[in-house]
């Protein structure tokens, strides 16, 4: 009888500081999950700074590369002796690189900037392909780390969609596993003052906004509430823009755990506004849950 594979905590190394707090990431959640951690850097010849094909020292750097990274995988395998820690060099793109290793991880953690200074513009094609891409959850780790509470605290966003479904399992796991207490955040849009029938406007009495998502946050939270009954859980109804509001919420947290898309489609858009722009401006770091 052949025993199952353990899927992999999967971290993106490149060098960099953003890199080094998520491999610090990866490295905590594999050893808490009790499951392997492998670490993946690419090596991508020509516009991130490295040698051509064509010159003469590239397979000098890339050796020197692969002994740097045998060097870092015995450190981590030293300090948390009963981790199996696996380290691969691999020829391509970044993101290519990574979506290929989602297939085959349990989760794949990168950081928000990369040697080649992963600013906004940077974000919206590494980080963000692979977020949209992956086969699984992708945690985007910010550096430096930013300062948590005393109570360590997971923020979850809730809309009553199917990806805040599962983001909102994912969010409980975690808490579970950090000791750490949930805050379930439901925003409310503004909403814009709208015609009926030429009758007038309409008006929205803030009571029913707030009866309706309270009884939304409700039903979406009972499962998680029912199979982690020792976590700690708040819930804040919060109105204006929803990444703004989440931002706000997850400002000292240890971990933002967000759907891929939410109830309002972005259907042709695998990653939706609000998650993207929750990756862009969170201080801590963000799960995305597909």
């Amino acid at each position: 009888m052949s025993l199952k594979t353990i899927d992999p905590v999967v971290a993106c190394y490149d060098g960099s500081p953003g890199s080094s707090a998520a491999l610090r990431w990866a490295t905590a959640e594999a050893v808490r999950q009790l499951a392997p951690l492998r670490i993946v850097r690419v090596f991508e010849p020509g516009p991130m700074g490295y040698p051509t094909a064509d010159s003469e020292p590239i397979a000098d750097v890339r050796r020197v590369q692969e002994a740097a990274l045998d060097l870092l995988a015995n450190d981590i395998r030293l300090q948390h002796p009963p981790l199996t820690v696996d380290a691969v060099l691999i020829d391509g793109s970044t993101a290519s690189a990574l979506i290929d290793e989602s297939f085959h991880a349990r989760l794949s953690v990168l950081g928000s900037r990369g040697l080649g200074g992963w600013t906004d513009i940077l974000l919206g094609s590494v980080v963000t392909q692979v977020g949209t891409h992956a086969a699984g959850p992708v945690v985007v780790v910010p550096a430096p780390a930013p300062r948590t509470q005393d109570r360590p605290t997971i923020v979850v966003g809730v809309d009553g969609s199917k990806t805040s479904a599962k983001a909102i399992g994912f969010a409980f796991d975690q808490a579970e596993a950090r000791s750490a207490r949930v805050v379930a955040v439901n925003v409310t849009p503004h909403p814009a003052p709208t015609f009926s029938g030429g009758l007038g406007l309409l008006v929205f009495d803030p009571a029913d906004i707030a009866n309706e998502d309270r009884l939304l946050v409700a039903e979406s939270l009972a499962g998680a509430e029912t199979d982690y009954p020792d976590v700690e859980l708040e819930v804040r109804l919060m109105s204006g823009h929803p990444s703004q509001a989440l931002v706000l919420a997850a400002e000292n947290a240890e971990l933002l755990v967000v759907g891929s898309r939410g109830r309002d489609g972005f259907a042709s858009l695998l990653l939706g506004s609000v998650s993207l722009s929750v990756l862009q401006h969170a201080r801590c770091p963000v799960a995305i849950v597909r």
